[in-house]
Parts: C-alpha cells; structure tokens; sequence
C-alpha cells in the first residue's frame, strides 16, 4: 500500500534497451533525485485508467473501469485518499476510461460502452451523455479538448475519429480514418491523444505499432509524426507541454519525453523514466512541474492486484 509522503528516486531509463534496427527508443539510463508522492484510490477492484486536473481548483479526477466510479483528489494539500465524486453506474456510466477537464466541465470517455459524459467539474451535474453509432466493436479510449470547446475522442476498435462540438447535443463521426496514414489492427489502435495550445493540430498514438499521428483540425489531414525509425509501442495516455509530448508506455512502465518540431511533423524520441511507485501506468496530467501518474494494474485483472490503487505524484525530470 502506498501514501503520500512515498518517497522514491525518479529514474531515467532506456525503455526496453532498443535499438535502432528494432525500432525501439534508445539512450543513456541516468538517476534523478525526487520525492514520489501517492494518493490512494478506495476499493478493490477499481483498476483506473484515466486522470484529469483542474487547474482552476486544484482538483484531479480519477476514473474506474470496472463500474464507472469517478473518484477526486486535490494536490493543495488534500486529503491522501480521493473521495467518490460521482458514484457508479450514475447516467448509465458502466465504466470510465480517458478523461479531461476543460472550462469546468469534465469529459469522460466510455470505452465499450460506446458513449461518453460530461459533467459539472465542481457540482458533479450532468451536462449531457451521448451515443456512437452502433458497431460489432467499438472503445471509446480518450478525450482530448481543443481551445475552442470542441472536444475529440479515439476509437481503439474502429478508425474513426469521434467530435462533440462546442454547444452541441450530438457526438459525430468527424473523421474517417480508412484510406488515411493509420492502419487499424488486431488489438488495441489509437489510444491517447491531445490537442496542441492554437488547436490547428491533435496528436494522438497508435497502441498496437507504436506510431504517433498529426490530425489537422481544419482540413482533416491526418500524417504520420516521423520519429526517425523509433515506435512506441504500447503507448498510452499521452499529455502534449509546448512542444515536448509525454507518452506512457503502459506495459514497459515508462514515460518517454518526445520533442516536436514545430509543425508537430517530426519528433526526437529521449530516454524514458519510471519510478518504484509505478505499476502498469496508463495516463498522466501535469501541474506545477510534477505529474499525476495513474497506475491501473491491468496486468492484475484477474489476479491480486496490490491494494490500494494509486496515482503517483513525481517531479517531472529536467
């Protein structure tokens, strides 16, 4: 069981040992002193998946893919365990995987359920709930909200791309992504994605092969991001500073930095870091120069994962 206060060292590492023929990232492994913090997450079979923070308030949420419970904590010298914010199965939540929080309101991506919410961020008050197209599979993964309130979301099991637009009461199916540079799979396809700060561009992974993508908002472009031959295979949740783009590697427990150019065209792979806390991470979000890291455990489902789940609280590396 972990608690704030955890103190471990933030370690800077090659993920995987790769190498260039194997297309993997490479680098020197390097130690960096920090303190990691945790906030415990109640209840035993929550396996989380995604984190979003407020910066207004201070507050992150934190959701369960077992049965929808959305959970908050608060980094302004919270409590160490988050409490229930909104219960589960509310609005015919079964389940809750990539969230954000954007202009007070928070997303939630509902995974294969198809559907996704938005609520109040501080009343909890449902907004609205909407529905995708019925299809033989579908995973509604993550959420990414561009500035001027259009909100797009992933699809792991069917390439398209999802928009709620700012105001509107119906989630479409914005892009198509069949005859484009991404080549959907067997197993898990886009996952991650994020919206640069002029909203022109979405970044967003390929789980399955490792690539990352730029998807112009305005013409619905889509063009592989060229990382010189390194992939990133089992990326993740991903959260996009300016021009460094964070990826976790979920099953590897490692986030590696990339550096963009930019256009967001192109990307320079860096060494990845971890930490002990760390265990099977999916998503992250910033503040303050430290990052929420949130460990799912999904390689425990079935099995004994180690109780309590948590979100680590680490100093970003410089």
């Amino acid at each position: 069981m972990f608690h704030r206060g955890f103190r471990g060292r933030v370690r800077v590492v090659v993920a995987c040992g790769g190498s260039p023929d194997s297309g993997e990232p490479s680098g020197e492994t390097t130690e960096v002193p920090g303190v990691a913090e945790a906030y415990t997450i109640p209840g035993e079979e929550v396996f989380p998946e995604g984190v979003a923070y407020d910066e207004e308030t201070g507050d992150f949420f934190v959701g369960s893919t077992t049965d929808g419970t959305i959970f908050r904590g608060n980094v302004d010298g919270g409590p160490a365990e988050m409490e229930v914010f909104l219960e589960p199965g509310g609005d015919d939540r079964e389940t809750a995987v990539g969230l954000e929080v954007e202009g007070g309101r928070l997303y939630v991506a509902g995974g294969d359920t198809g559907r996704a919410w938005v609520y109040d961020a501080e009343s909890g008050e449902l907004v609205n709930s909407y529905e995708t197209p019925e299809a033989e599979m579908t995973f509604i993964n993550d959420v990414a909200v561009a500035p001027n309130g259009d909100a797009y979301f992933t699809d792991s099991m069917r390439p398209t791309l999802f928009r709620i637009s700012e105001g509107s009461a119906e989630m479409e199916p914005w892009l198509d992504l069949d005859g484009t540079p991404v080549e959907y799979t067997e197993g898990f396809n886009l996952n991650g994605i994020a919206a640069t700060e002029d909203g022109r561009y979405l970044i967003t992974v390929q789980s399955e092969t490792g690539q990352l993508f730029r998807v112009d908002t305005e013409s619905g472009e889509v063009a592989e991001v060229d990382l010189g031959g390194d992939t990133l295979a089992n990326g993740d949740g991903i959260l996009l500073e300016g021009q460094t783009l964070y990826v976790v590697r979920n099953a590897q427990g490692v986030i590696v930095p990339v550096e963009l150019d930019e256009e967001f065209a192109s990307g320079e792979v860096g060494g990845g870091f971890t930490d002990p806390s760390f265990s099977y991470p999916t998503t992250i979000a910033s503040y303050e120069g430290r990052l929420l890291v949130v460990n799912a455990q999904f390689d425990e489902r079935g099995g004994n994962p180690e109780l309590h789940f948590t979100v680590s609280d680490i100093q970003i590396p410089q």
